[in-house]
């Protein structure tokens, strides 16, 4: 048998909550994933999934032509439609969260 050793890390409590409980339903414990990670960094002597910015758009209503403007109106309806809704304050609190505001 291998030697081990420790890895220390801070995580916020609801990520770790999250990715072990998908972890346990697939019956994989968070030190094997860990260990499964390490490996994937070593054969791909890098990171194993691809890292980027997301692409970022800010809509310029000024510059779009009246089909864009259409078009990104209609994702809205569209929005609407399905579902895809949430209450102001939650949005603006969803936002405050993800940029810490």
């Amino acid at each position: 048998m291998s030697k081990t050793a420790n890895l220390y890390v801070r995580i916020e409590p609801e990520l770790k909550e999250q990715a072990e409980s998908i972890l346990s339903a697939l019956g994989i414990p968070a030190s094997n994933a860990i260990n499964m990670f390490y490996k994937q960094i070593i054969l791909q002597r890098g990171m194993p999934f691809e890292l980027k910015l997301p692409e970022q758009r800010v809509l310029n209503f000024n510059q779009l032509t009246e089909k864009e403007i259409d078009l990104e109106l209609q994702k809205g309806i569209d929005d609407v439609k399905s579902g895809k809704i949430k209450e102001s304050k939650q949005a603006f609190a969803d936002i405050r969260k993800d940029y810490k505001l």
